[in-house]
């Protein structure tokens, strides 16, 4: 059987987040295609026990087609509970230790985010100072041993500090299967779900749908969120939920088109959110924002609308809609058809067909 490493420097406790699940699917991924899976998962003491145990079979002669690795958030060094860098060597040494026994490296790095002013003003100068001299030694490091490196998509690569000679690929999230029937309705109906602070902003969305009649927009959100933004979505016609996991199909049921029509930031030029396969999943066609990766990526695929951001355009398309229906179920289609390429499978084979 086929056998590879996985390397996460960080401990996974099960959270719907985006970050906690998608180095899971991964794992689970690889293993569906065929792979027999070495971890090296969690706090600095799981991982020198696990990183050992690996360095001891090498030793004894066993290959390894390939080691896949997934950032975390934080720096490397500091995901530690404490956050203080008790091993900061630890994980590029084992890098170092693969590369010199010719296993090739691919790596997905999540977000760069902390480049970004917005992240300074959430933290002390200080701990910014701190975690920035190594999220730049993370970076630095990968340029040495990563062949491969992965980003959501490849307009992220514009925002790195430091210039990154290795190869450099898209593999955003991916699709899962799921079940939830629709139930019809004369209405048009839209589905947002996810946060409504920072740069979730949907505001000029909800203003947009004032003066229609026979609309619905299907908001899920956490509570905490909606009690701290609510005051900005006073009498828009929005009815809201606090759902999550597999009891979100009672929104989706009751919803015909998936929103992220959400206020352009720079964040956006590159970001591709989880939700974007979660709506592909349900097979909601997508409104969104000329200019973000996210719009590149429906008109790509042509499974949804993707405007400049102005109300009077975005009213344009609701009356559209309305009177042409089938406009819709023309884009479910489409949907239909990228649903196999897009599940993590696809991206397990993806990383596989880069590294051997």
């Amino acid at each position: 059987m086929k056998k590879m490493i996985f390397h996460l420097p960080v401990a996974v406790d099960g959270a719907s987040s985006g970050s906690q699940i998608r180095p899971l699917k991964m794992l689970e991924a690889f293993r569906d295609i065929g792979y027999d899976v070495d971890v090296v998962m969690g706090y600095v003491s799981d991982r020198k026990e696990q990183i050992a145990k690996i360095k001891d079979k090498i030793g004894r002669g066993v290959k390894y087609e390939f080691l896949y690795s997934e950032s975390s958030t934080m720096p490397t060094a500091l995901t530690q509970k404490h956050h203080f860098p008790t091993a900061p060597f630890l994980d590029f040494n084992f890098f170092n230790f693969c590369k010199s026994h010719n296993i090739k490296i691919g790596l997905f790095y999540r977000d760069i985010y902390w480049v970004f002013p917005e992240y300074h003003k959430e933290t002390s100068f200080f701990k910014y100072q701190f975690a920035k001299l190594f999220y730049l030694y993370d970076l630095k490091e990968y340029n040495r041993y990563v062949d491969m490196l992965y980003l959501p998509s490849k307009e992220m690569h514009a925002y790195f500090p430091i210039s990154f000679r290795q190869n450099i690929g898209a593999l955003p999230p991916a699709v899962d299967s799921v079940e939830c029937d629709v139930i019809a309705s004369r209405k048009l109906r839209f589905i947002y779900v996810g946060g409504l602070s920072g740069v979730y902003d949907l505001t000029l969305f909800g203003r947009a749908l004032l003066g229609l009649k026979d609309v619905t927009f299907n908001l899920c959100t956490r509570e905490q969120e909606w009690e701290k933004s609510k005051h900005m979505y006073e009498n828009m016609p929005i009815k809201v939920h606090h759902l999550a996991g597999k009891a979100l199909c009672e929104a989706y049921e009751v919803s015909d088109i998936a929103v992220y029509f959400i206020k352009p930031d720079k964040l956006w030029s590159f970001a591709m959110g989880v939700k974007l396969f979660e709506y592909i999943a349900y097979k909601k066609p997508i409104i969104a924002v000329k200019g973000t990766a996210i719009g590149d990526f429906v008109q790509k695929y042509d499974i949804g609308w993707v405007l400049e951001y102005d109300a009077a355009i975005l009213e344009k398309l609701f009356i559209s809609l309305q009177k042409n229906p089938q406009e819709i179920k023309e884009k479910i289609i489409n949907i239909e058809k990228i649903i196999p390429l897009q599940r993590w499978e696809a991206r397990a084979k993806q990383v596989e067909e880069d590294l051997t």
